[in-house]
């Protein structure tokens, strides 16, 4: 979706823009030029006037048949090319494609449902509700509006139903807490609260509230940033009150964070929040509901992405301070134990989409033996644990960083070099050879068939000639007409070998441009895609691609054309009148400095209203992205006010642009005008000439004076539309990851084991960045299982991508014996599989999502998705349960972000990689399905894979444990040997757990086994 409206923004909007300059040309301008230009013919010619005129209207039913083929191709092309933006050709077709486009796009994109606009709450339904109420009674909810119709749900279609029989009311100014299974709809219960789900009544009495008036603020489970400071994020609109923001950022655990970041809390976060840990965009996200003035507070699992100690102080800290008194929270969480201290309210959903109990936690756990059972084994009575997050707050004494992380994009000045246009011109064929066969060809036959026009206007005059120097009988008409038609038909043929060269060449060219382009930016490094926005990637693989495959090479080959027009009717001319040298010359000159003015101007313009769209693209994707945060807000207005102001100044530019245009274009036809009335008069008035000589004369002349002007804009438009070149041309040249050489290819054995041995590893993000990791060693045998814990920014993530070779390093890292910085990247990359947080999912079936090449029997991937615990969370009644052939829409919209985790693991498993690396990779999964795939891993997981999981779930790394602090290594080894440290910190992990027990029992139950 977010492809096609970007393609819609660029390519159909900028196609009725196209099209609604030339409608007055069309509609009017046009018909009237015909009307007059037939009136003087008449005159001159008398009725035979009439039988051009009928061979054009006979003629006419022509382009209407081109119209709808091109019109049929174009549409098919535009359906091919949501993912990149084309530019058509011809103007009234591109406009009407548009218009089609973005008429589908209107009136067929599923909206939501309509709330009632007479009340100041969202509320949808037949019986009276009273405005404080918040709550669901008899209604069922789909993501798909076809769910409940007869028609079959499309791949993107979410199948899962929510179906609320009795009611749900939650309670006000109160903790409500949802809690379930994976997959058992507690997201959707808050999405239909929020109205993003669709609402089917079942009874008379049906309805869903959530008042409106106090406001609400949104926690996403995928949490959602800016590409904003850290204060702005937090802040989101809302007046900055210093007591209050000092107290959000305490309560949020954020003081620590912020004093690891230079600029604090001026930190640019970057585009979804890159520069940051998950638990960091997690509290962030917090901290802009708790900061809000909003009266409800909607949270998805906020918990999920912290570490134990950071959870139990936003529970202690957070939830039971004074910013969340008085307000009501509704609360969705795996986390039963921790939360349980503040639940006042509690809603227990099945795993089929129904609602199991309400009430409060006791009743939940007496209709659920499996929750019961989960709670008794998290906490037999859970004990408060001091935390010992280090909440000094940043040293604001000295100088502060700028916190800018996106750099501004560089707008060259001057002419395109050289280097930008050979990029196009030096790919037109495959080797020398070629080079020089497309443009002997392409120059040659177009330099032959301009001439070959002005022959034929030469016979004509020559022609006409005999009519005053001899008898009208005596002239052989099929002769000159037989020899007009053959220089004519001759002309065609060499226009069309050159056209067809051209075209052929040229094509050759985008595709090698397009492909190095595709290859440059697969192969950027990660620093760089930190601080460079993808609207500005999309923009160079959209507009500047598209500008190449049509704008610039049609534009060159018109120049080109014009170039030796006006060169041989410059020569003809002279010949004809040798007077009018010193003027053609004074036109010529006079044009280019016009030309030269102009495109200074162009080109400076060009270059901005190429900047000017990449933070439209950019918005509309933040804002689509965050679309359900930005409604549960009430922030539609600011972000349509902000998208307005983006707008305006890209159509600012784009005035600007056109209007520099028409400023040529008036002078232009102005000095044309002079030039040809002049040399009409000398050779009327001031010679003695043959009309046959003056006719073709002026015929040459008027066409050489105005083509003169057009070659001058022609050229300017040529290298203001080259700039898409030199932008292209310029991410050609960013920073790269290491090619790949014959050295870097591993054995073909390699690699036999998991074996992991580290040494002096130290990483940077950046050359002149500070380090993340500093000299850390450690071996890890090939089967281990290591897990690895720390707080947020102790350099848990930066490892895995150090592993990787994705950041800068120094050390060793050797893998089953191979130094690793002596492999290939992809040969590496290839051997190591990783499963992150919020794992992405292709569009397709499962089974693709699992077996991307088709490699493997269905009997093989069911075992693996059995393995990583699908099955588990479904039965086989359950209409909505995933089966290798159910549809994934793109990035896995349309299941929750538990079920990706799960399948994402089901890819590892299937994939047998010899390194397994989980980064939160079930921080999504309620305990018992993460307690279901731990055992499955020990099992189904090779004894030779070495396992490095990132956790914060204690029960989950209790296999072996790494704990970092500050991007160094302050304990490794065996759980037993590290709890039998007091004073460690595993050890005050697990006494802060409140799980203890169990957690020991583990460690003892691992040790003897």
């Amino acid at each position: 979706m977010i492809g096609k409206i970007n393609n819609l923004v660029t390519t159909d909007l900028a196609a009725l823009e196209s099209g609604q300059r030339t409608f007055l040309l069309v509609l009017f301008y046009t018909p009237f030029h015909i009307v007059v230009s037939v009136i003087f013919l008449y005159v001159i010619l008398d009725w035979s006037v009439f039988v051009g005129v009928g061979v054009m209207i006979l003629l006419s039913f022509l382009p209407g048949i081109v119209t709808k083929l091109s019109h049929k191709v174009q549409k098919e092309k535009m359906k091919k090319s949501d993912a990149r933006v084309q530019t058509v050709t011809e103007i009234v077709i591109q406009a009407q494609v548009a218009l089609d486009r973005i008429n589908d796009f209107l009136s067929k994109t599923e909206l939501l449902d309509a709330f009632s606009g007479a009340t100041e709450y969202t509320s949808l339904g037949s019986g009276y509700v009273s405005p404080n109420v918040i709550g669901i009674r008899a209604a069922s909810f789909s993501w798909d509006k076809n769910t409940h119709g007869t028609e079959t749900p499309g791949r993107n279609s979410r199948n899962f139903k929510l179906c609320i029989k009795n009611e749900v009311i939650f309670k006000r100014e109160q903790i409500n807490l949802i809690i379930g299974q994976t997959g058992s709809g507690k997201t959707s219960l808050l999405m239909a609260l929020l109205g993003e789900m669709h609402y089917v009544p079942m009874g008379p009495n049906s309805m869903v509230s959530l008042p409106r008036e106090g406001g609400v603020a949104y926690h996403a489970q995928e949490s959602w940033v800016l590409n904003e400071t850290i204060r702005n994020n937090i802040l989101f609109g809302s007046p900055y009150i210093e007591e209050r923001y000092k107290k959000v950022i305490e309560q949020c655990a954020l003081e620590r964070d912020l004093s690891l970041f230079d600029a604090g809390d001026d930190t640019e976060v970057g585009e979804k929040g890159i520069t940051l840990s998950g638990g960091q965009k997690a509290r962030i996200t917090l901290a802009r509901a708790v900061y809000s003035q909003a009266a409800i507070l909607v949270l998805d699992d906020v918990l999920a992405a912290l570490d134990v100690h950071t959870a139990q102080w936003i529970v202690e800290k957070c939830f039971k301070g004074d910013l969340i008194q008085g307000r009501t929270v509704i609360l969705v969480t795996h986390n039963v134990a921790l939360a349980a201290p503040i639940a006042d309210f509690v809603v227990c959903l099945s795993v089929d989409g129904g609602v199991l109990s309400t009430g409060s936690l006791s009743s939940a756990l007496a209709k659920d033996e499996k929750l019961s059972a989960e709670i008794a084994k998290e906490s037999k009575a859970l004990e408060k644990g001091d935390s010992d997050i280090n909440m000094s707050k940043p040293d604001v004494d000295g100088p502060k960083a700028s916190g800018k992380l996106v750099v501004e994009e560089e707008i060259a000045v001057g002419h395109v070099g050289w280097t930008a246009l050979k990029l196009l011109f030096s790919n037109t064929g495959s080797s020398v050879v070629g080079l020089i066969f497309f443009w002997a060809i392409n120059f040659g036959f177009l330099f032959i068939s301009k001439l070959s026009i002005i022959l034929g206007y030469w016979v004509l005059a020559l022609w006409a000639k005999q009519y005053e120097i001899s008898d009208p009988s005596e002239i052989s008409v099929p002769r000159y007409l037989s020899l007009y038609a053959a220089i004519y038909i001759f002309s065609v043929i060499t226009v069309c070998i050159g056209y067809t060269v051209f075209i052929v060449g040229t094509l050759r060219a985008s595709r090698v441009i397009h492909k190095l382009l595709i290859d440059t930016l697969l192969r950027s490094t990660w620093r760089w895609l930190d601080i460079t926005p993808s609207s500005r990637i999309i923009a160079r693989c959209t507009q500047d691609i598209a500008a190449i495959d049509t704008n610039v090479v049609m534009l060159f080959n018109h120049v080109t054309q014009m170039t030796f027009d006006i060169v041989l009717k410059f020569f003809t001319v002279i010949i004809m009148s040798p007077t009018f040298t010193i003027p053609g010359l004074l036109v010529g000159v006079i044009g280019g400095w016009l030309g030269q003015v102009f495109m200074r101007a162009q080109l400076a313009v060009k270059r901005e209203l190429s900047n000017a769209k990449s933070p439209v693209l950019g918005h509309f994707g933040a804002a689509i992205s965050g679309s359900v945060s930005v409604r549960a807000y009430g922030a539609e207005e600011a972000f349509r006010q902000e998208s307005f102001l983006r707008i305006n100044r890209y159509t600012r530019v784009t005035r600007t642009y056109w209007n520099l245009d028409e400023w040529v274009t008036v002078r232009a036809e102005l000095l044309g005008g002079v030039f040809s009335a002049a040399l009409a008069a000398y050779l009327v008035y001031g010679r003695q000439a043959d009309a046959s000589d003056t006719g073709f004369s002026i015929t040459i002349a008027v066409s050489f004076s105005t083509m003169i002007i057009h070659w001058v804009n022609s050229f300017n438009t040529f290298e203001v539309q080259g700039n898409s070149l030199e932008r292209l041309h310029q991410y050609l040249l960013i920073e790269q990851e290491p090619k790949p050489t014959e050295d870097g290819i591993p054995p073909a054995h390699w690699p036999s084991s998991g074996d992991l041995r580290v040494e002096d590893l130290s990483a940077r993000y950046s050359p002149d960045g500070p380090e993340v990791l500093h000299n850390i060693t450690f071996h890890v045998k090939s089967g281990e299982r290591v897990g690895i814990v720390g707080r947020t920014g102790s350099g848990k993530s930066s490892l895995t991508l150090a592993l990787l070779r994705c950041i800068l390093t120094k050390g060793k890292v050797y893998y089953d014996g191979l130094a690793t910085d002596s492999v290939n990247l992809d040969a590496l990359r290839s051997q190591i599989t990783i499963i992150p947080q919020v794992p992405e999912l292709l569009a397709g079936t499962l089974r693709e999502n699992i077996d991307p090449f088709g490699q493997y029997e269905d009997a093989i991937l069911n075992d693996a998705l059995r393995a990583a615990g699908l099955f588990s969370l479904q039965s086989k009644t359950n209409e909505a349960r995933l089966t290798l052939d159910s549809a994934i829409s793109s990035g896995g919209g349309n299941i929750s972000i538990g079920q990706r985790q799960i399948i994402a693991l089901a890819r590892a498993i299937v994939r047998q990689s010899k390194l397994l690396i989980l980064d939160e990779a079930t921080s999504a999964i309620d305990y018992e399905t993460d307690s279901v795939i731990q055992e499955s891993l020990r099992k189904e997981v090779a004894k030779d894979v070495t396992l490095l999981t990132i956790a914060h779930r204690l029960q989950t790394i209790m296999d072996s444990d790494m704990v970092l602090d500050a991007g160094r290594i302050v304990e490794f080894g065996k759980p037993s040997k590290l709890l039998e440290n007091a004073q460690g910190f595993l050890r005050s992990l697990v006494d802060a757990s409140g799980d203890k027990e169990r957690l020991h029992a583990m460690v003892v139950d691992n040790s003897s086994t």
